[in-house]
C-alpha cells in the first residue's frame, strides 16, 4: 500500500453525500497492518471515504504529494453524524460491536445527549473469525432497523474487512468504522485531553496509559511508518528524475 496513491478524504465532513457510504479511517498503525494484509488494503482503498485519522498520516500525505490534508478522527465522524441526526430532529443510529456492557453505556449516554436520535445496538460474539451464522445474525439485526448511520466497532482490520464484504447487504446509510470510539464514548477508556489532541499527541497519551499493550504499536510501529514513508518519498523522487 502506497500512501501517495491512496485517495484520502480532504474535504469537510459537511460535504459528505447522503445515501450509502462506507467510511473508513487510516492511521500509522493501520497503515503498517495493511502492508501485510492485502484484504485490508482492498477494504481501505475501495471504501467510499477514507479519513486520515492521525496527524502522522496527514503529514505524510502532504509531504509525499503536496496535497493539503487535515486529520479527521473517527471521533470527529461520530460527533458529526450524531449532531447531524439530532439537528434533523430524528434519525436512527446502530452500534455494531463491543460488549453488552459498553453498548448499554453508549445507549444511556446517547439518550441524554441526543434524545431525538433512536439508538440500537448489537454485540457480536468475540472471536477471531465470524461464522456465516454470526454474519447472518448481524445483518438481520442491522437490516431490521435500517439505520441512517451504522457505526462498527470491532477494531481494525476486522471491522473494515467485515463492512467491505457486507456493504451491499447492509440496509444502512453511512457505515462508519470507528473502533475505539465505542470505548471513548462509553467512558470505559479515557481519550486524551483536548490540548494533547491539538498537538497530535494522542498516541503518547495512549502509550503512557497502557504501556504494556501500546509500546510495540507506537515505539516500533511509528518508526516503521516513518521509514516506509521515507522510502516512498525516495521512490517518488527517483521516478521524477527518470522522467526528466
Amino acid at each position: 500500500m502506497k500512501l501517495s496513491t491512496t485517495d484520502l478524504y480532504h474535504q469537510s465532513l459537511n460535504d459528505l453525500t447522503t445515501g450509502k457510504l462506507l467510511i473508513t479511517t487510516i492511521n500509522a498503525h493501520s497503515y503498517n497492518v495493511a502492508q501485510q494484509d492485502p484484504d485490508f488494503v482492498e477494504a481501505l482503498q475501495r471504501s467510499d471515504v477514507l479519513l486520515p485519522d492521525g496527524v502522522s498520516v496527514a503529514w505524510a500525505k502532504r509531504w509525499l504529494t503536496g496535497q493539503p490534508v487535515k486529520k479527521i478522527a473517527g471521533a470527529d465522524l461520530f460527533a458529526w453524524e450524531m449532531n447531524r441526526l439530532a439537528a434533523a430532529g430524528q434519525g436512527k443510529v446502530f452500534f455494531l460491536g463491543s460488549t453488552e456492557k459498553t453498548l448499554a453505556k453508549i445507549k444511556a449516554r446517547a439518550a441524554r445527549e441526543y434524545p431525538k436520535v433512536e439508538v440500537h445496538t448489537y454485540s457480536p460474539p468475540y472471536k477471531p473469525e465470524f461464522t456465516e451464522e454470526d454474519n447472518s445474525a448481524m445483518l438481520a439485526a442491522v437490516n431490521a432497523v435500517q439505520p441512517d448511520v451504522l457505526f462498527i466497532g470491532m477494531t481494525a482490520p476486522k471491522q473494515e474487512k467485515w463492512a467491505y464484504r457486507h456493504k451491499e447487504q447492509l440496509q444502512a446509510g453511512h457505515i462508519g468504522c470507528i473502533g475505539a470510539v465505542f470505548d471513548f464514548y462509553a467512558g470505559t477508556v479515557n481519550r486524551a485531553p483536548q490540548w494533547m489532541l491539538n498537538l497530535g499527541l494522542e498516541w503518547f497519551y495512549r502509550l503512557i496509559r497502557e504501556p504494556r499493550r501500546m509500546w510495540r504499536r507506537y515505539l516500533i510501529g511509528n518508526t516503521k511508518f516513518i521509514l516506509s514513508i521515507m522510502k516512498e518519498k525516495v521512490q517518488i523522487s527517483k521516478h521524477k528524475e527518470e522522467r526528466r
